[in-house]
């Protein structure tokens, strides 16, 4: 008999360790999250879409606290009471050429897998076109942000309100009609214009939406014609002829361009030399260009684009949203945005009634080249 109740008491210990009693709490497994840029930590779009992320993770609760939003933009990496952060940069404004494209993708492709992330966050288009098909179609959830125009040229989503695969994310519809509209108050003048980009693929997204809306009448003023470059030479040389022919110019891109030795020239470089070379004015769509010089424009705000991205991507981890059924969206429209340093140079009142939403007081490119 006694030797019954001792089987019998060993036997119930066995099963309260079992069920946890008297045992070691395990620890909640941390979520992993990795975060894929396009761009490099110098480029105005990158530091917005931080902070827009940053703002996302703390008010989801991914961090814990200010301080720690500031050790991740710092060092690229942060553990938190929930979740364990890592950042790596695909640097595509300053690497362009396959080889190099080839090398960080690889390079980025192996972090990942050593990683193991629960989520990756794919930043803008390169990102979303380079690292976005390596894990397609994986158990990793993939969520983008900053995608120009459409996600569905990549081929990590069959349509936008239906995905179909392990991708979503937030997209750039491009208020370019909005921006040209912005200007045309601004300067009731103009009639003509023309478009100015570097040869990117952000660039690239802009001036065929720009050119397809053309061909459809959409816009407030004619499109003459369109410099697609790299070459920061030409696209000088073409922006002082233009300045001749038509009354303004659309800025899509200028943060790629290199000069004749083959070295990166800086986008506060080009925009220095753009705002003190240029008497004519200018919009563009994104409110990091107008800071650094430029007129006007209706921002797709890149603060917007990081902030949602993050509440998909928790809908995903927290909720089980399934990316695949999860609609591609885009955030509402940043503020139409006019710089009054430049209105000054142009010799332009900027008014009240012109509907502007928030203005910038010095171009940032004339304080120094960086």
């Amino acid at each position: 008999m006694k030797v019954l109740k001792v089987c019998v008491v060993m036997l119930m210990g066995l099963l309260l360790v079992s069920a946890g009693y008297g045992a070691p709490q395990q620890a909640s497994k941390k979520t992993r999250i990795l975060v894929v840029s396009s761009y490099h930590r110098e480029y105005l779009w990158s530091q917005e879409t931080n902070e827009g992320l940053c703002a996302s993770m703390l008010k989801f609760g991914y961090f814990d606290n200010k301080a720690q939003a500031g050790e991740y933009t710092k060092d690229d990496f942060v553990e938190t009471s929930r979740a364990i952060v890592k950042k790596v940069w695909l640097d595509a404004k300053r690497k362009k050429s396959r080889e190099e494209k080839v090398e960080s993708t690889a390079r980025i492709t192996r972090l990942a897998r050593e990683f193991k992330p629960d989520l990756i966050f794919l930043g803008d288009d390169d990102a979303a076109e380079y690292i976005g098909g390596q894990f397609l179609d994986t158990e990793t959830p993939l969520v983008f942000w900053g995608v120009n125009n459409t996600p569905v040229k990549y081929g990590l989503v069959d349509r936008q309100d239906r995905p179909g695969h392990n991708v979503t994310g937030i997209f750039q519809p491009g208020y370019y009609v909005e921006s040209l509209n912005l200007l045309k108050k601004i300067a009731p003048r103009v009639k003509t214009f023309a478009v100015l980009t570097d040869d990117t693929t952000a660039g690239r997204s802009h001036y065929k939406a720009i050119e397809y809306l053309a061909r459809q009448g959409a816009l407030p003023l004619i499109l003459k014609e369109t410099v697609i470059t790299g070459d920061y030479e030409v696209f000088k040389r073409r922006a002082l002829e233009l300045q001749k022919e038509v009354d303004a110019f659309f800025i899509a891109q200028y943060s790629s361009l290199r000069d004749k030795t083959g070295n990166y020239v800086s986008a506060y470089e080009a925009a220095k030399w753009y705002i003190t070379n240029i008497t004519i004015p200018e919009t563009a769509e994104q409110g990091q260009f107008v800071r650094q010089g430029m007129l006007c424009g209706a921002d797709d705000s890149g603060y917007n684009q990081g902030f949602e991205a993050v509440a998909v991507a928790h809908d995903i981890l927290s909720k089980g949203a399934d990316p695949a059924t999860y609609p591609v969206r885009a955030p509402k429209r940043g503020v139409l945005i006019a710089n009054r340093q430049r209105a000054a140079m142009l010799g332009i009142a900027l008014l009240p009634e012109m509907g502007i939403e928030e203005y910038v007081d010095i171009a940032e490119a004339l304080k120094e080249a960086k």
